[in-house]
């Protein structure tokens, strides 16, 4: 999910939308029936309440890959330090489309971007040319990914 405006306030979660997300963390491909079976609804409403979760942005169903498995040479962590505003230079960004995932952080680096690249020439040209280029961009920090360890987005609801 992309915003370059703020998020608006998450909707209320009851505990059955709660459950039907912890489900669908453990099994992204768990069927509506097995799902409505475990929380005590009909497979047509937990359809429906699947469809809201994913309209208002609380989840997104998606198969998650190790790029390096999928042929991508290159996977990489950008730290990038930001002079003037932070917020305008992150959705700057935001409009590479080499660029997965920006965070606006605190510490060493203002932003986190990370890249997934065919090449190491793809690579170079997205720090050096497309970030570089931002305005308000002051310095770049590249973290190459050598081996995907861990990877998991099953946090659980609170």
């Amino acid at each position: 999910m992309t915003t370059g405006t703020p998020r608006p306030t998450p909707p209320a979660l009851d505990d059955i939308a709660k459950q039907i997300i912890e489900l669908l963390q453990t099994d992204g491909r768990m069927p509506y029936a097995a799902i409505a079976k475990q929380v005590g609804l009909s497979e047509a409403a937990v359809r429906h309440r699947v469809q809201r979760l994913v309209e208002a942005g609380v989840m997104q169903i998606v198969a998650v890959t190790d790029p390096l498995q999928m042929g991508f040479a290159r996977q990489a962590m950008i730290g990038i330090t930001v002079t003037g505003r932070v917020r305008d230079v992150a959705a700057a960004l935001e409009q590479i489309p080499a660029l997965d995932y920006i965070v606006i952080t605190t510490g060493r680096f203002d932003i986190l971007a990370e890249v997934v690249a065919a090449s190491d020439d793809e690579l170079l040209d997205v720090v050096s040319e497309r970030i570089a280029a931002v305005e308000g961009v002051a310095t770049t920090e590249t973290f190459v990914y050598l081996r995907l360890q861990k990877q998991t987005y099953a946090w659980g609801v609170k």
